[in-house]
């Protein structure tokens, strides 16, 4: 099966309702189980939910084929499986070391639980994806990222990684004690092992303040990329690909007790809003962080939205590719030609700067990136006959799509824009021989 014809049943759609009569529990036994969005149904009712180390280990070692499940962000089939599931739910430990400056997190902890924590202790972490709802270590183990010119992906601050191996051995690796195989490691799409516990490098915490500015002219990108999307701590710039503009730049800047920020009514002829937007401009801005300009703790700003409302549409697609930035315009633009194929099917598209790391399944690894992320409505049939168009259009610049969102490469597309893929290979060898961890997506993308 080619991996078209793989996302065509694997991405059938689910509802999601609970039905009357029947506490959660009770249909949890009843009903497939679906990602976050709902696009995604897994094959597989067979789901473990260890509360300890010990007996997540016999959970690996008793089963043959198996996938590691987060908060099932992943809008592909990345954590699905058709023989069995584990989650990591219950690991919710907290650790915070302030001689070394790093906290040590379970694997069912997710961002935004971490957050205020390290802040009370007057720690931040450098950055934060769109969503906090999300689990550190999915979040790591696919190169997720949030944005800015000198920001690297989230994975760039792990200093450390524990995980139950294909054996049922628990396993550590670390930036210090393991060099080159730990970069190896830790973008690791869940193929070394399940992982347990995380460790991350902290920074003292900060203040940012969020301003919006609408209707900027994608001409002004031209000459001033580096200088708009360096404006600001984290910038992203949205569009719905009409009119030649982004619909909202979205302006995140650190700022000091008692420091009033320069906010002029104009920033490269985008025009300062005058209320609090929400990226998908026909939604309540409830559900995002606040903005106008008011400063409030790292956690509560570099996020698009708050940790206790609904994300996003909720009921949704999402697709990106990483371009190097020196090319952004270029691809920005020859996406935009496709513009009239696109906006039918889409809530909205960001664009967004990611600083290159060491990483080696990371999409920034070696390469300051722009993504340029689709946030669809879900209609899977004719997005599906979108993304060959996209892809073409960027085709010249040697796109990384993001591995937990849809895309239709194959094989060999992934191991030419990864220069170490054949490495990385030859550690998930070392760690599951036999293919454990792999699914029919891991085996088309990467092993085809």
């Amino acid at each position: 099966m080619d991996k078209r014809e793989f996302l065509k049943t694997s991405g059938a759609f689910a509802a999601t309702a609970l039905l009357p009569g029947f506490s959660a529990a009770e249909q949890k036994k009843m009903t497939h189980r679906t990602n976050w969005s709902g696009n995604l149904t897994y094959h597989t009712d067979n789901l473990f939910e260890p509360a300890t180390v010990a007996e997540l280990q016999q959970v690996v070692k008793d089963n043959g084929s198996i996938r590691p499940l987060g908060t099932r962000h992943s809008f592909n089939a990345l954590a699905d499986s058709i023989h069995a599931q584990v989650s990591l739910g219950k690991f919710k430990d907290i650790s915070i070391d302030e001689k070394a400056k790093t906290v040590t997190v379970g694997a069912g902890v997710r961002y935004g639980d971490v957050a205020p924590v390290i802040d009370a202790k007057g720690f931040a972490l450098h950055n934060l994806a769109s969503l906090p709802h999300i689990s550190v270590p999915g979040a790591i183990a696919t190169g997720t990222h949030g944005s800015g010119l000198h920001n690297r992906n989230l994975s760039s601050s792990v200093a450390a990684i524990e995980f139950v191996d294909a054996n049922g051995d628990l396993q550590t690796l670390s930036r210090d004690k393991d060099g080159d195989k730990f970069n190896g490691a830790v973008v690791n799409l869940g193929l070394l092992g399940v992982m347990t516990k995380v460790t991350l490098d902290l920074e003292p915490t900060f203040q940012v303040a969020q301003t919006v500015y609408t209707d900027l002219p994608f001409a002004e990108l031209e000459h001033h990329f580096d200088d708009i999307f360096g404006a600001g701590y984290s910038v992203s710039l949205f569009t719905d690909w009409q009119k030649g503009r982004g619909t909202e730049l979205w302006l995140k800047r650190k700022v000091t007790a008692g420091e009033k920020l320069d906010t002029p009514q104009m920033f490269y002829n985008g025009k300062l809003a005058t209320k609090n937007l929400h990226p998908i401009p026909e939604l309540d801005a409830i559900n995002c962080t606040p903005q106008m300009g008011v400063p409030g703790p790292w956690y509560e700003r570099l996020p698009h939205f708050r940790m206790n409302f609904t994300p996003s549409s909720g009921e949704e697609l999402q697709t990106e590719y990483f371009v190097p930035r020196a090319d952004a315009y270029k691809a920005i633009r020859a996406v935009e030609t496709l513009k009239d194929h696109i906006t039918p099917h889409l809530l909205t598209t960001e664009l967004r700067t990611i600083a290159a790391d060491d990483l080696w399944l990371s999409m920034a690894y070696k390469q300051d990136s722009v993504a340029i992320h689709f946030t669809w409505k879900r209609e899977w049939p004719e997005v599906q006959k979108i993304l060959p168009l996209i892809q073409q259009k960027l085709a010249p610049f040697n796109p990384r799509p993001h591995w937990a969102k849809l895309s239709l490469y194959e094989g060999a597309h992934f191991s030419q824009v990864y220069p170490r893929l054949g490495d990385f290979k030859a550690l998930v060898q070392q760690y599951d021989p036999k293919g454990k961890f792999r699914n029919q997506l891991v085996t088309a993308e990467l092993y085809s």
